[in-house]
């Protein structure tokens, strides 16, 4: 047999069990027990360890706006597959904040929103319940370095909302 054609009937083999394979409806066990939440998941989903935090120093470092916490909860990850190239980071944190600082970031002029923070549900029930706030100019108090978020101050607390995106 002719290289040319031991190649080619090596193609059509390969071709045959590509086919066959994407053809099942079962998942292969071997890799369903082992695929990662991260590389399946789609372009601009989040993805994580699904670990909730508390401590303060990575927000703080991000975003100075925040001063000196009093306490927080957030998550992180990044989005979408382990595609190669950079990464996009993505923060979701509820933040209490002291009084001083609440009223620095009321001097953005924050509006009622009937929006609600797309939070991941490790977060979700830290949110603080009633009426958020928001502007464009509290949002650029945030924006630091890499990162940008979408900020909600709470109208009645001094709990800050942050949904971040970075690299």
């Amino acid at each position: 047999m002719s290289h040319r054609r031991r190649a080619l009937a090596t193609a059509a083999a390969l071709l045959t069990l590509t086919a066959t394979g994407a053809c099942s409806t079962q998942p292969d066990p071997s890799t369903d027990r082992t695929r990662s939440t991260v590389s399946s998941a789609a372009p601009g989903t989040k993805t994580g360890t699904g670990e909730v935090r508390t401590d303060l120093e990575p927000l703080t470092k991000r975003f100075s706006a925040l001063g000196q916490p009093v306490s927080a909860t957030w998550m992180s990850g990044t989005l979408g597959g382990d595609a190669p190239g950079p990464s996009t980071y993505w923060i979701d944190a509820v933040v209490e904040v002291t009084p001083e600082t609440a009223a620095t970031l009321r001097a953005a002029a924050p509006q009622p929103t009937a929006g609600t923070p797309e939070v991941e549900d490790g977060v979700r029930s830290a949110v603080p319940s009633g009426q958020l706030l928001t502007s464009k100019a509290l949002d650029a108090l945030f924006a630091q370095g890499s990162f940008r978020a979408t900020a909600y101050l709470a109208a009645d607390s001094d709990t800050v909302v942050l949904v971040a995106l970075g690299q």
